[in-house]
């Protein structure tokens, strides 16, 4: 409905609208599926040309930047037409993508401390865990729904193991030793673990039928899909662009040092 028509009831009726009866939260699922693929590949072009931009010993980092946001990329390209052809919500496309792009992510962490003395035993511990997080939240979402809140709890459990990895465990441990800049960019990241990827499980509560623990917030299945949707859709956004920004600023301010 355009703005025009929408006023023009406004003032026959001579009272207020329920704008939520104009709002359809699948049309506004859609854009930000279409938003999140251009911002994927936006992204993987800013990092794979700045790539050469960067002091050497970064430019592993930025690789690795870029390829989680051109993975994403090339998924959001299939889940905005999946999307757009059913109406249901790309949840298979959606945790192939995770399962390959959030252990990248991991591996940051191992390449930014790597000069500090951190070891591959650390770096199979990242990626198992996340491993384990992503596939217990694949059981809990598409398999056994009416469990979901067990497979939620596992899937928490991995979470809070990276969470303390990095806030107090050997990446954090590695980060100091590794010097300020590096340190500095450690403590970001964290922040996109802790908080970022925190919404996650807000977009599994919104979408299983367990929903907090018990208590559904959507009542409608369709608009729970879609609310999950966007959830997802702007978390992977904010978490797998920021990560690669954190990199690049921390590459940049490196070399900036150097000179």
């Amino acid at each position: 409905m355009s703005l025009t028509t929408l006023l023009a009831s406004v003032s026959a009726s001579g009272s207020a609208v329920d704008l939520t009866a104009y709002t359809d939260i699948t049309t506004v699922t859609s854009f930000t599926f279409f938003v999140g693929c251009m911002a994927m590949m936006a992204a993987s072009v800013f990092f794979f040309f700045e790539m050469w931009n960067v002091d050497k010993k970064w430019r592993t980092s930025l690789l690795v930047s870029g390829l989680i946001t051109f993975i994403a990329f090339v998924h959001y390209y299939y889940m905005r037409s999946y999307h757009f052809e059913t109406g249901e919500s790309p949840t298979f496309f959606r945790y192939v993508d995770w399962t390959l792009t959030v252990p990248l992510m991991c591996v940051e962490f191992y390449l930014i401390t790597k000069k500090a003395g951190a070891k591959m035993s650390l770096l199979w511990k990242l990626i198992f865990a996340s491993v384990v997080m992503l596939v217990t939240g694949y059981f809990g979402e598409t398999i056994y729904r009416e469990q979901s809140v067990m497979w939620g709890v596992l899937s928490g459990a991995a979470y809070f193991y990276i969470v303390f990895l990095v806030w107090k465990g050997e990446v954090a441990q590695l980060a100091q030793n590794a010097g300020p800049a590096v340190a500095k960019a450690v403590k970001v990241l964290f922040w996109f673990v802790l908080v970022g990827w925190a919404i996650y499980p807000l977009g599994y509560i919104l979408g299983t039928p367990g929903g907090l623990f018990g208590m559904q917030l959507v009542s409608d299945p369709a608009a729970a899909s879609a609310y999950m949707d966007v959830v997802y859709n702007i978390g992977d956004a904010v978490n797998k662009i920021g990560f690669g920004l954190v990199i690049y600023s921390l590459a940049v301010s490196s070399k900036e040092e150097a000179a």
